[in-house]
C-alpha cells in the first residue's frame, strides 16, 4: 500500500528531468494573479518587439508574432530556466537578415522558405548539442569575442534603422546621404517622439507597458492624420489568426550548405544569449543551471518556430528582466504571455494597421542603445590588453563583413582560440626562493636567495601535457648547461593537475637526462591523477638518483639538510 502510494512521484521526477515543467508548484489564486499580471506585461512589449525584429529579419510582420507564440510555449515547456523570455531578439533577426541577404529577396517566398530552413538547422543542432550532453562547447566564445560582436551588430542594426527612424523609409544610409526626396517630416516625428516616450517610460515608469501603449497611441494619431491615406509608410494589414503548419520547399543542397555556417552562428549567439539571463534567473530561484536542458528546450522552441513559418527564436535579456521584476515565480507567467498573444492574433491584428514604420525602428533602437557600451573596450584594455584586442578585432571584422556578420564572430574565435594555445604552449616556468611568509615565490622577482647551493628548484604553473612539456624540458637544460655544478633539481608539481602520454613521455627523458648528468631529482607535491599516470608509465621506479615528497614542507626539509 505504501509503495503504491509513494510510485507516482519518482516518476514524476524522472519524466520532469525531460519535461522541467512538471516540477512547476501547483498554482495558487495568488500565484496565478501574479503571474498573470507579469505575463500579461511581457506579451505587451512582446507584440511591438515581434513586428519590429520581423522587418529586421526581412520576414513578413506578422511571423514576428508568430515568433513569440508556440516557440514561447515550447521553450518553457522543455527548457529548465522557466522565466526567460522565448522569442525574437534583435541580434537573431539581424543575423537572419544578413546571413539571407546575398540569397534572396528581402519578404520573398524563397527568403521565407530558406528562413525557416536557417531555423529548423539551427534548432536541430542545439537539440543534438544539448542531448548529447555538449553544452560546455559552446563556452568556448568568451567574453570579449562575444563583446566585441555585440557592439559591432548593434551599431550595425542601428544603422540599418535610422533610414526608417528619420523618415527616409525605403532607402539605405548611403541613399539618404545622397539627398533626393526630403525625408518624411511626419515619420520623423513619430520616430524620434517614440524614442523620447519609450526612455522616459523606462526612466519613470518601468512597470508600465510603455511600448505598447506608444504603439497603440502612435496607431491612434496616424489614423486621425490619415498618415496612411497621405502616403505614409505603416504596418498595413496584418493577417489574423493563429499560424498554420508551414512546411518550406526542399531547397537544393548548395542552398542548406550556405545556410549551415549562419545556423551554426544564430546557434551560438543565441546560447550565449540565452546564457547571460538565465544564469541570473537561476540565481535569483538559487538553483543551478542545466545548461543541456535549455538548449534542448530553445532548440524545440526553434523548431517550432520554423515550422510556423517565423524566424529563429532566443531569450530576450530586456524582457526576461522584465518577467523577474514584474514578479513572475514560475512558468506560469509565460502561459499567460502565450495566451495572450494568440488573443492579440484571433482579434487584435487590425488595430496594428495604422502604425508607422518609424516607430517600429523607434522600438528597434531603443532596444539597442542598451547593448551599445563604448566603455567595454576601455574595461577590457586596463584588465587584458590582449583581450582587449580580441574584442576590439572582433567588432572590426563584424563591422566590415557586414552583412555576413558572422564572420566576425569566427575571426574572433579563432583569435581567442591562438591566445589560449600561446598561452598554453608557454607556460609560466619560475625558480623559487623561499620569501619571508614562508611561501615558495618567484626567487629573481623577490630578490630571494636559493633554497641551497647548487639547487635548481622550478615550479611550473600549468599541466604537464604536448603543449607545456618541451617548455619544461627546454628550461631544465638551459640551466644544466649553464651552472656545471648542479647537483639537484627540484620541481614542486603540486600546480600540475594533469599528465598527459607527452608529458609523459617528456618526463622519462628529463628524468634520463638527469641521471646521465648525475643530477638528483626531486619531486615535491605531486597530486595523485599525475602520480598515476607517471607510475602506470613505470617513470617513478625507484632509483638512487629520484626523491619523491608528499608536501612542499617535506621538500624543503630534506633539501636545505642535504650535503652537496
Amino acid at each position: 500500500m505504501n509503495s503504491t502510494s509513494d510510485s507516482p512521484a519518482p516518476l514524476r521526477q524522472r519524466l520532469a528531468r525531460f519535461m522541467p515543467c512538471l516540477g512547476w508548484p501547483r498554482p495558487s489564486r495568488h500565484l496565478l494573479h501574479t503571474e498573470a499580471l507579469a505575463g500579461i506585461t511581457v506579451a505587451l512589449m512582446v507584440l511591438p518587439q515581434g513586428v519590429a525584429y520581423a522587418a529586421l529579419a526581412g520576414m513578413p510582420l506578422v511571423t514576428g508574432v508568430y515568433a513569440a507564440l508556440w516557440p514561447a510555449l515550447v521553450a518553457v515547456l522543455f527548457s529548465s530556466s522557466q522565466r526567460l523570455s522565448v522569442g525574437p531578439t534583435a541580434l537573431t533577426s539581424l543575423l537572419v537578415g544578413a546571413s539571407l541577404a546575398p540569397l534572396a529577396v528581402a519578404g520573398s517566398a524563397e527568403w521565407v522558405a530558406m528562413a525557416v530552413w536557417l531555423t529548423l538547422i539551427s534548432g536541430a543542432i542545439q537539440i543534438v548539442i544539448g542531448a548529447g550532453g555538449f553544452g560546455w562547447i559552446l563556452r568556448l566564445v568568451n567574453s570579449p569575442v562575444l563583446s566585441g560582436f555585440t557592439q559591432g551588430a548593434a551599431i550595425l542594426i542601428a544603422l540599418s534603422q535610422l533610414p526608417s527612424l528619420l523618415g527616409f523609409t525605403g532607402r539605405t544610409v548611403m541613399q539618404a546621404l545622397q539627398g533626393g526626396t526630403p525625408p518624411d517630416w511626419t515619420a520623423m516625428a513619430f520616430g524620434l517622439g517614440s524614442m523620447a516616450v519609450m526612455w522616459l517610460g523606462k526612466r519613470w515608469a518601468p512597470k508600465f507597458p510603455t511600448t505598447m501603449a506608444l504603439v497603440a497611441g502612435s496607431a491612434a494619431i496616424s489614423h486621425a492624420l490619415s498618415y496612411a491615406l497621405l502616403g505614409g509608410a505603416v504596418v498595413g494589414a496584418l493577417p489574423s489568426g493563429l499560424p498554420s503548419l508551414y512546411l518550406p520547399d526542399f531547397s537544393s543542397l548548395h542552398q542548406i550548405s550556405a545556410l549551415l555556417l549562419p545556423a551554426l552562428m544564430i546557434t551560438l549567439v543565441s546560447f550565449l544569449e540565452t546564457a547571460s539571463s538565465a544564469k541570473i534567473d537561476n540565481a535569483r530561484a538559487g538553483t543551478l543551471w542545466n545548461e543541456n536542458q535549455d538548449l534542448i528546450g530553445q532548440g524545440l522552441a526553434k523548431v517550432a518556430s520554423g515550422l510556423t513559418g517565423a524566424f529563429p527564436t532566443s531569450s530576450s535579456f530586456s524582457r526576461s528582466a522584465i518577467t523577474l521584476y514584474a514578479g513572475a515565480q514560475t512558468g506560469w507567467a509565460t502561459l499567460f504571455s502565450v495566451v495572450f498573444v494568440a488573443i492579440a492574433l484571433l482579434w487584435l491584428m487590425p488595430l496594428m494597421y495604422h502604425v508607422p514604420q518609424s516607430v517600429l525602428a523607434a522600438v528597434v533602437m531603443t532596444a539597442i542603445l542598451g547593448l551599445l557600451k563604448p566603455r567595454t573596450f576601455a574595461a577590457l584594455w586596463k584588465v587584458s590588453r590582449v583581450e582587449a584586442g580580441i574584442a576590439f578585432g572582433t567588432f572590426l571584422l563584424t563591422m566590415a563583413t557586414a552583412p555576413s556578420i558572422y564572420w566576425g564572430v569566427l575571426g574572433g574565435l579563432l583569435a581567442s582560440l591562438a591566445n589560449y594555445m600561446y598561452r598554453h604552449l608557454h607556460p609560466r616556468i619560475i625558480e623559487v626562493g623561499l620569501h619571508g611568509d614562508g611561501s615558495l615565490r618567484d626567487r629573481h622577482l623577490w630578490k630571494l636567495p636559493m633554497l641551497a647551493p647548487n639547487l635548481y628548484a622550478l615550479r611550473m604553473d600549468a599541466e604537464l601535457d604536448f603543449a607545456s612539456a618541451s617548455t619544461l624540458e627546454r628550461a631544465i637544460s638551459e640551466v644544466i648547461a649553464a651552472r656545471p655544478g648542479l647537483t639537484d633539481v627540484c620541481l614542486f608539481a603540486q600546480p600540475i593537475n594533469r599528465i598527459d602520454i607527452t608529458g609523459a613521455e617528456v618526463f622519462g627523458s628529463i628524468r634520463r637526462t638527469l641521471e646521465n648528468a648525475g643530477i638528483r631529482l626531486h619531486l615535491s607535491g605531486l597530486k595523485l591523477p599525475a602520480q598515476q599516470v607517471l607510475e602506470r608509465a613505470g617513470l617513478l621506479a625507484p632509483g638512487p638518483l629520484l626523491f619523491v615528497y608528499r608536501t612542499d614542507a617535506d621538500a624543503l626539509a630534506a633539501l636545505t639538510s642535504q650535503p652537496a
